[in-house]
Formats: C-alpha cells, sequence, structure tokens
C-alpha cells in the first residue's frame, strides 16, 4: 500500500494567484506572435535562428528536469532504495518541465504548423542531431506521464489497476533512463556541430559528456531544491537527513566535470583564454565558481545535514547550469554583424511558462499522491515495492 498522500489545503494562494496572472499575461503575447508572426514580440533574426526560448525552454529547463532521471538512476539502476521517497516529487517536477519545454518549442519554430513532421518518417532526417533531440524528448514526455501514471491509479483506479501498471513499467523506466542520457549529451553534440561560431572557451569534443554530466548534477540539485521549498512552505518535517546523501553524487560530478573541462582546456592549449577573451573571461569564470560552491560546501560530511547550506548548494549548481548553457547556445554564439539580446516579450513568455509549471506542482501535490510522510527523524525507509522489485525495500 502506498504511503504517498495529497497535501490538501486551498489551491487559491499568493503564489498560486501570481502564477496564474503571469501565464495569462505570456499567453496574451503568445496570442501576439501567432497572429503577427515571430518579429512582433522576440528579437531573433538570421544571424541567431533561436534566441531565449530555445535556450531556456528546452536546453536549460530540460535540465532543470532532469530529477526523475537522475533519481530513476539512482534507484532503478543503482538499486539505492532508500532514495524512493524522492523519486514521485521528482518525476512531477520531470513531467512538467519536459511537457511545457517541448511543447513551447512552437513558439520558435516558424513554420509551426509542420511541428508533426518529426513524427513522419517520410520526413525524417536521421543525420540531424537536432532531428535526435526532438525525437527523444517528444518520447520522454510521453514516457514521463506514463510513469507518473501510479498516482492517477491511486486517486481514482484503486489498488488492482496500480498492480497492473507495475507490471509493465519496468519498460518504461528503462526508457527514462535510456532516453534523456541520448538528448542530453545531444545538446552538447548540437554545439560540436556549430564549430568555430562557438569561442573555444566552450568549444570542444567532450561538449555531449559536459552537457550529459551538469545535466545530471542538475537534476540531483532540483530535487534538493524542490523538497527544500516544499518543506518550508507546507511546514513539513526536513528532508535533510535523506538530501545529505544526494549532495554527495553532485560533488563526484563536479569533481568531475571540472577536472575534464580545465584538462580539456590544458590539452588543447586554450587556457590563456581564460584569461584573456575579455567578458567572456568573466562569464567563464563565474560559471567555474558556481559550479565549484558546491563542492567547497558539500565536501565536509558534517555540512552535508545543514538544510541551509543545502539549498544554497543546489541554487549554485542550478544558476551555474543554466548559466553554461546560456553562455554556450547565446553568449559565445556568434555571427559576424548579428547581435541578439532577448526582448522584454521573450522573456515574459519565459516567466510565464515557468509559473505555469509551478502552478501545475501546487495543484498535483495538493490534490494527488505525490509527497511521502516525512516524520521528524526523517522521511520514512517503508518504500512500496517498485515495478519488477527494482528497488530494495
Amino acid at each position: 500500500m502506498s504511503k504517498h498522500a495529497p497535501l490538501g489545503g486551498s489551491l487559491i494562494t499568493r503564489t498560486t494567484v501570481i502564477a496564474a496572472v503571469l501565464f495569462v499575461l505570456s499567453m496574451v503575447l503568445l496570442a501576439v506572435r501567432f497572429l503577427k508572426g515571430l518579429g512582433a514580440v522576440a528579437n531573433i533574426n538570421n544571424g541567431y535562428p533561436w534566441g531565449i526560448w530555445v535556450a531556456y525552454d528546452v536546453v536549460i529547463g530540460t535540465a532543470f528536469a532532469c530529477g526523475g532521471y537522475a533519481m530513476a538512476l539512482l534507484v532503478y539502476i543503482l538499486n539505492k532504495g532508500k532514495y524512493h521517497p524522492l523519486v514521485r516529487p521528482a518525476l512531477l517536477a520531470s513531467m512538467f518541465g519536459y511537457s511545457l519545454g517541448g511543447f513551447s518549442v512552437i513558439f520558435d519554430l516558424g513554420r509551426y504548423w509542420n511541428f508533426w513532421h518529426i513524427m513522419t518518417p517520410g520526413y525524417a532526417n536521421p543525420n540531424s542531431v537536432m532531428f535526435e533531440v526532438a525525437l527523444c524528448v517528444a518520447c520522454y514526455c510521453v514516457v514521463l506521464w506514463i510513469e507518473f501514471t501510479p498516482s492517477f491509479a491511486e486517486k481514482w483506479g484503486g489498488p488492482a489497476l496500480k498492480r497492473r501498471l507495475n507490471n509493465v513499467l519496468f519498460v518504461f523506466i528503462a526508457l527514462g533512463c535510456l532516453l534523456p542520457t541520448m538528448h542530453q549529451s545531444s545538446l552538447g553534440t548540437l554545439l560540436v556541430v556549430f564549430g568555430q561560431l562557438i569561442h573555444p572557451l566552450w568549444q570542444t569534443r567532450l561538449l555531449p559528456l559536459l552537457f550529459l554530466m551538469s545535466a545530471l548534477a542538475m537534476g540531483f540539485s532540483i530535487v534538493i531544491f524542490e523538497a527544500t521549498l516544499v518543506t518550508s512552505a507546507y511546514k513539513r518535517p526536513s528532508e535533510a537527513r535523506i538530501l545529505a546523501f544526494v549532495t554527495r553524487y553532485i560533488v563526484v560530478l563536479m569533481s568531475a566535470y571540472l577536472l575534464l573541462r580545465w584538462g580539456d582546456l590544458a590539452y588543447e592549449g586554450k587556457l590563456g583564454l581564460v584569461f584573456s577573451s575579455g567578458g567572456l573571461s568573466l562569464m567563464f569564470w563565474l560559471e567555474n565558481l558556481l559550479f565549484a560552491t558546491p563542492i567547497v560546501l558539500m565536501l565536509p560530511k558534517a555540512n552535508r545535514v545543514n538544510e541551509r547550506l543545502q539549498f544554497l548548494s543546489a541554487v549554485s549548481m542550478l544558476l551555474g547550469g543554466g548559466l553554461y548553457r546560456i553562455d554556450a547556445y547565446l553568449v559565445a554564439y556568434g555571427r559576424p554583424g548579428w547581435h541578439y539580446f532577448p526582448s522584454v516579450g521573450e522573456l515574459l513568455v519565459t516567466l510565464g511558462i515557468i509559473a505555469l509549471e509551478v502552478l501545475a506542482y501546487i495543484v498535483f501535490v495538493k490534490r494527488l499522491p505525490v509527497l511521502h510522510p516525512v516524520h521528524a527523524a526523517g522521511p520514512t525507509h517503508a518504500v512500496e515495492r517498485a515495478p519488477a522489485a527494482l528497488t530494495t525495500e
């Protein structure tokens, strides 16, 4: 029998009202975009064919939504059953992050009415990295909703339906571990294809691996970030005890990431660019400082159970990962004679998408069995049996 339960309570709060207003405003701007074209809202041009919508919604947003992917690897692949209480809320955030990120790509397509071509074999270009990313993200969105169906079954379907779902969910869990590995690394491959258009501080053959490692670290960080906010907002007992174990993976991933990135710069003879690239050098150092902060804060074992330090580490990691992707896709990218800076309309639409994710997350945790009971000593480790007995009890 599942221990998950809805939080309950009113859906009308200050947070949900603000989120709803931002979302409605973004819908008004999107109506203008579809009626009058991209140029009426966005500043993209022939030199910068994508802007902040693609950079955030797809590249950053899907990395922020890697919590479900990261926890699935721990629980179902590495068989770390003690983390099972963190899986469902992470999966919910991933479901909304990927679904809205994938859907929002339509906003940035000039011929948005042709979006269905990626699913049509006659239009497929299997040699295209962008095609692989689009197809994987679309498929992963479907997989996430299927993985979340036990919550719907517990609410409306009963235990019999849930047992039948558990008999087949292992297939989708496997896909849920494979698909993000493919497209998160391919987001780095996409930049390799751009060649000299990307500044040498970011251009490297290791981009697929660096993107995948940073996405995983961001996935673990978003789990900590969300758990801390939920604990604070709904006056729940702290989950710092179990989250302390999650911080270890962030430290390992970021240590390996920085070692690879700096080692690659040294091997390619690019270390001088770290100090001689003007504003790009500043952005590079800021990225690395944000990436190093979780290592400094979380390396001492005594710090790992400190809820405030956990939160600061997660925020630093998320900001570093987001900045790395903004730099690689927009700041370090350049065509002579062309410039880009996001318009107010683009930024408001992006805020509206984030607001919709927050609003949907609140509705689901209050009305569906998503969160696991947490006691003062920490979250209970008595977990339900996972599909195909893939986790420890």
